[in-house]
């Protein structure tokens, strides 16, 4: 495990991958721009560890593990010698590239950098990077605290110590890791969108409701949570420019629903905002 970590952004990702590396022991800087932004990244945090001692899952005491939380203004702010950084910002290639280029410039030459993207193209993203094969996805899954999975996304130019190095820490956080290589939306991604779609074209149709649904899936093929629900928890928004993106690379079967347009377009995201395919407005 390194012993200084680096997350860039501090939203609800960024902030269960900072958790995760602090309750394993590390020091961990999230970089979050302002101060206002800043405190909210460090509530997260706060918030999810108080969750976990809550819970049973935490052994030391919060304030002990908040003292390795340190956060910073920008990529350039980083400690130099992090032996980590893992970017978590939203799905936009071009802010990825940004933020990553920043960090790759300060940070040591042995230094692994990782992006969390669930569905944009590691080995397009590695192009812009000085050192590739220092790079390579680590795909977490939400809400990472209590998700046991880490997509390992291997680029064509992804060092092969690289590769072991990330599945020991991603063991160390007590997951499991999967290898995959870097094609659109890995494994995961892939096979998640397009029953989501589905399950969206069902309601859409009148098939059922989105409890139908859902319960189907729960019920009758044993999935934690049902389609719906796991659309809601990621956001709808989320959802749909994954699915943009996969039908522009994968093809029609991947074309988001209008329904789907719809909802994202009425602000209706999911649980971040209270409603999407179920209610959640007095959770």
């Amino acid at each position: 495990m390194p012993e200084q970590v680096g997350v860039i952004g501090g939203g609800r990702m960024g902030a269960g991958i900072a958790q995760a590396f602090l309750v394993a022991g590390a020091r961990v800087e999230v970089v979050e721009a302002g101060d206002e932004a800043a405190e909210a990244a460090r509530g997260r945090v706060s918030a999810g560890l108080e969750e976990a001692a809550r819970r049973g899952k935490l052994t030391a005491e919060v304030a002990e593990v908040l003292d390795r939380l340190t956060l910073v203004d920008s990529p350039a702010e980083l400690t130099e010698d992090a032996g980590l950084v893992v970017e978590a910002v939203p799905e936009r290639a071009d802010l990825k590239v940004a933020v990553l280029t920043a960090a790759e410039a300060v940070l040591g030459p042995d230094a692994v950098l990782a992006t969390n993207t669930s569905s944009l193209s590691v080995t397009e993203l590695a192009a812009a990077l000085q050192r590739p094969a220092r790079f390579l996805g680590l795909h977490f899954f939400n809400p990472v605290p209590a998700s046991k999975l880490v997509e390992v996304v291997v680029a064509p130019e992804t060092a092969e110590d690289v590769v072991a190095a990330s599945r020991d820490w991603v063991r160390a956080l007590g997951k499991t890791d999967v290898v995959v290589r870097d094609s659109p939306g890995f494994a995961s991604s892939r096979l998640g969108v397009l029953l989501g779609l589905e399950a969206i074209r069902m309601l859409e149709e009148g098939v059922a409701d989105a409890e139908a649904i859902d319960a189907a899936m729960e019920l009758g093929y044993r999935h934690p949570m049902g389609p719906l629900r796991s659309t809601d928890l990621v956001g709808l928004d989320v959802r749909l420019a994954i699915a943009e993106y996969l039908a522009g690379t994968l093809g029609e079967r991947f074309t988001p629903p209008q329904l789907l347009r719809d909802k994202v377009a009425a602000g209706e995201l999911g649980r971040k905002t209270g409603r999407g395919f179920h209610d959640y407005a007095e959770d």
